[in-house]
C-alpha cells in the first residue's frame, strides 16, 4: 500500500510518501510558499503541487492532519486555508482521505500520543531507515502521518475481514 500524507502549512507544506511492504519511504519533501506572495497565489501553488504529487505517485490514500486551534489566529487562518485546498485536490482525485490528529500519528509512530517532536522524528528515522535529519520538521510530520496512515489502514482492514468473517 502506497500512502501520501500532507503536514498543512501555509508557508510550508511538508508531504511524504511511504509503502508498505516492506515500510519504506519513497519521496518526501515540502510545498513552499513566500510571504511577499499573494495569499490566491501561495494557495493556488499548494492545490497544485498537492495535485501533481497525486498524479505522479498514485497512492492508495491520503493523509491530512487534524489541526488544532493555534493561539495565533492568523497563523491558524493560513493552516486552515492551506489544508482546504489540500482537502479540494484530494477530493478531486477521487482517493481515500485520512484524517489523524496529532495525538494518534504520534501514538502510531512512538506509542506515545504526547510524544514531543523530536521523539517523533527519530523514530520517523528509524522506521523507515533514514540515516539524515529530515528537514524541514514539516516534511518528518508527514512522512510521521503517512506511517500513521498504513497503520490505520490496516487496522481498517482487518477489523473489516473480522466483521466478514462473524456474518
Amino acid at each position: 500500500m502506497r500512502v501520501l500524507a500532507f503536514d498543512p502549512g501555509y508557508a510550508i507544506t511538508g508531504w511524504g510518501i511511504v509503502e508498505d511492504p516492506p515500510l519504506r519511504a519513497i519521496t518526501f519533501g515540502a510545498l513552499t510558499t513566500s510571504a511577499t506572495e499573494k495569499p490566491e497565489r501561495r494557495l493556488f501553488k499548494i492545490h497544485e503541487g498537492c495535485r501533481a504529487l497525486i498524479r505522479e505517485h498514485k497512492p492508495a490514500a491520503v493523509v491530512v492532519e487534524t489541526l488544532f486551534v493555534n493561539k495565533n489566529a492568523k497563523t491558524a487562518g493560513g493552516v486552515y486555508e492551506a489544508r482546504g485546498v489540500i482537502l479540494a485536490a484530494i477530493g478531486e482525485s477521487g482517493l481515500e482521505l485520512i484524517s489523524l490528529g496529532p495525538g494518534t500519528i504520534k501514538k502510531a509512530v512512538t506509542g506515545n500520543g504526547q510524544a514531543k517532536k523530536n521523539a517523533v522524528h527519530t523514530m520517523v528515522q528509524k522506521l523507515l531507515g533514514i540515516s539524515d535529519v529530515i528537514r524541514p520538521d514539516d516534511t518528518a510530520d508527514a512522512l510521521a502521518g503517512a506511517i500513521a496512515g498504513i497503520f490505520a489502514a490496516k487496522r481498517s482492514l482487518v477489523q473489516e475481514r473480522i466483521r466478514s468473517a462473524v456474518k
